[in-house]
């Protein structure tokens, strides 16, 4: 099994402060800077194994410290005690159907730090589970050029309610902002699996509704019997659930996000 210290050991460690908080951030590669920011339980081998693809491609992958125990494989005790740290933290906003999460004004300064130290036109942002719509509500910035949703599973939908299960946990005012950026000219990439019941079909129907052409919807068939063998209760597209190599549509959704990352933040004229 791989140790904490061996998942992130090539990664740079130091820390960031913002707003009266300071977090833990591991940084790999040059170019312009992409956010990875880790799903539950945290930063996970396979998070980091994600990380340096990024950076192999030309860019400065940069993965702040969020919640968990960085470089700790998932278990059942990790998923746990992560849930547990993010149900009483007054960061994280899990249930409200239009509000944003405290932390993505935080994560918004280490966005523009990171723009100001690396250049580029802009930055770019994967959130995963969790963290999976804190991209979308981070457009408020300008600086975010490059924003991948991947399973964004906030807000949690109690007892399925259809509020919730199409919700995209913004604010009336932030959602109109991210739709003046996506009527400017940035997309928004979002990947999930069909059977996903912690990412609704609703919620993708809501961002196709909203940004048009702007948004661009990757979802992968989940259900029994599927060809490439996804459980139906698959969920992370790009780590735990992204299978061997080979041409199968996770593989597919993986390139895709990196090309993504590619196009966005090349330098005018490049």
């Amino acid at each position: 099994m791989t140790s904490p210290t061996e998942a992130l050991a090539d990664f740079e460690m130091s820390h960031f402060t913002a707003g009266g908080s300071t977090r833990v951030v591991y940084r790999l590669g040059a170019g312009p800077a992409v956010l990875v920011l880790s799903e539950i339980p945290g930063i996970t081998p396979l998070v980091a194994a994600f990380a340096r693809q990024v950076a192999a491609r030309g860019h400065r992958v940069v993965l702040p410290h969020l919640f968990g125990r960085d470089g700790h494989s998932p278990n059942n005790s990790e998923y746990r005690k992560t849930i547990q740290e993010v149900c009483i933290s007054r960061e994280f906003t899990l249930f409200a159907t239009k509000k944003s999460s405290r932390i993505t004004k935080w994560l918004n300064e280490l966005a523009q730090y990171e723009h100001e130290a690396n250049g580029g036109p802009g930055v770019g942002v994967v959130g995963m589970c969790l963290t999976g719509g804190f991209a979308l509500a981070m457009m408020v910035d300008p600086v975010v050029v490059a924003p991948v949703l991947s399973q964004p599973s906030l807000p949690i939908g109690l007892l399925r309610r259809q509020r919730a299960r199409a919700a995209v946990g913004l604010s009336d005012d932030e959602l109109e902002r991210v739709k003046q950026r996506v009527a400017a000219g940035t997309c928004v990439l979002a990947l999930r699996f069909t059977g996903d019941s912690l990412v609704p079909a609703e919620r993708f129907a809501t961002l196709r509704r909203e940004l048009g052409d702007g948004f661009i919807g990757v979802e992968i068939d989940s259900s029994a019997n599927n060809p490439w063998g996804y459980p139906p209760a698959a969920h992370s597209v790009l780590t735990e659930h992204l299978g061997p190599e080979g041409d199968t549509p996770t593989r597919r959704a993986l390139e895709q996000v990196l090309d993504f990352f590619d196009e966005r933040l090349a330098s005018p004229g490049a």
